[in-house]
């Protein structure tokens, strides 16, 4: 639904929605959780910058990418190598054979700084490389794959495959990446000691904004005439072709797009652990995102967000206390929930839960009662080939 002006959209049934996230992490968290787990909520978010990535990506355009991994380690590589190389002076690094350098270098006997390490003694390349470099990747395959029209299963493998390569290659270039360690011990953020209870706050904070802010740009595109384009690519992809639009290069796009909201997440991931590993690269993490988006809802982004927070939050609570068995119950989980509730919790919320809105004096007056369901939006190919200059 289209409104005039923010305020009316905010006092809509979706702008509600939106509020009542930001009371939830704005407001709610931050007075009943102590710094610790507060923190904890913060790294969770984290992943659902990935989320609301895959929700535009496979909710939207129907492109299943099972490599998101890669773009969110991508972005928090970047980030761990400006932080480390911060933290590598030669005055903190006087007693190695090579003072200036990464420790893990020195340990591999690297007597100089390596090439591709140089730019990242800036903060602001490094801000650039974080959404830069996973787009790059992003827009590499995507052209390779979209140009040649592979997509489907081909392309959910294609990626797959390259969240696993890409461990490996960061794994046995211990040299250069820190190998299956990672990059560890990153304590500042230009002088800002980033591991104090009120650094952690803080970073909290900036990752519920820089999520609204991801949220909203989604949501723009989603709403405009690309958005249309996507969702008729999904259902009807040759006649959105045969109606003259170039599917491939739309493709390509929302692609970019989630590679790019995912490397923001990775690097705002590696500010609050304080580290970056391949294990944060593969396939598992990658998968573990598809989780998120199914559970909350793959055509919802708000569902997105609370997948992300529901998954994480039960990983970390079975993680306690039956750490062997979470791949199980992730894998079982996930079946379950394609199976039983394929629009997820979502889907859920709009079938059970939106009709009682209706009936609640005092919400429900400011709510949209005519909107439509937020489930899979139906075909636009006709509308858009009318569109069509």
């Amino acid at each position: 639904m289209k409104t005039n002006s923010p305020l009316q959209w905010l006092t809509s049934r979706e702008g509600i929605y939106y509020l009542l996230l930001a009371l939830l992490l704005v407001v709610v968290l931050p007075l009943l959780l102590d710094p610790f787990r507060l923190n904890m909520v913060g790294k969770y978010l984290t992943y659902a910058f990935a989320a609301i990535g895959l929700v535009m990506c496979w909710g939207k355009a129907g492109i299943l990418s099972l490599g998101q991994g890669v773009f969110f380690g991508l972005g928090g590589y970047c980030m761990a190598m400006f932080l480390k190389l911060e933290a590598s002076t030669p005055e903190a690094t006087k007693n190695q054979s090579t003072p200036g350098i990464p420790d893990f270098m020195d340990w591999n006997q690297i007597t100089e700084l390596p090439g591709f390490w140089q730019p990242f003694h800036s903060f602001s390349f490094t801000l650039i490389a974080v959404i830069a470099v996973p787009v790059l990747l992003a827009f590499i395959i995507g052209v390779a794959m979209f140009k040649r029209r592979v997509g489907g299963v081909y392309f959910a493998i294609i990626t797959q495959a390259i969240a696993a390569i890409l461990t490996i290659l960061i794994i046995g270039q211990q040299g250069l990446t820190g190998g299956v360690n990672g990059i560890t011990d990153l304590q500042t953020l230009m002088g800002w000691n980033i591991r104090t209870d009120t650094a952690k706050t803080t970073l909290y904070f900036v990752c519920v904004g820089l999520l609204f802010l991801s949220l909203l740009v989604a949501r723009h595109v989603q709403n405009a005439k690309l958005g249309r384009i996507l969702v008729a690519m999904r259902d009807q992809e040759n006649r959105v072709r045969f109606s003259g639009y170039d599917v491939a290069s739309f493709k390509v796009f929302v692609f970019c797009l989630a590679a790019g909201l995912a490397g923001i997440g990775g690097a705002l991931f590696t500010l609050q652990v304080g580290f970056m590993s391949p294990s944060f690269v593969g396939i598992v993490p990658s998968i573990e995102m598809v989780v998120f988006c199914a559970l909350g809802g793959r055509y919802s982004l708000l569902g997105g967000v609370y997948g992300a927070l529901l998954v994480n939050a039960a990983k970390s609570g079975f993680s306690e206390s039956f750490p062997e068995l979470w791949p199980y119950a992730m894998g079982a989980l996930f079946i379950g929930v394609v199976l039983a509730f394929p629009n997820g919790l979502a889907g859920l919320y709009e079938r059970y839960i939106m009709p009682l809105e209706k009936r609640l004096p005092v919400i429900g007056k400011y709510l949209d009662k005519d909107k439509p369901a937020p489930q899979a939006p139906p075909v636009v190919s006709d509308q858009l080939s009318a569109e069509k200059p």
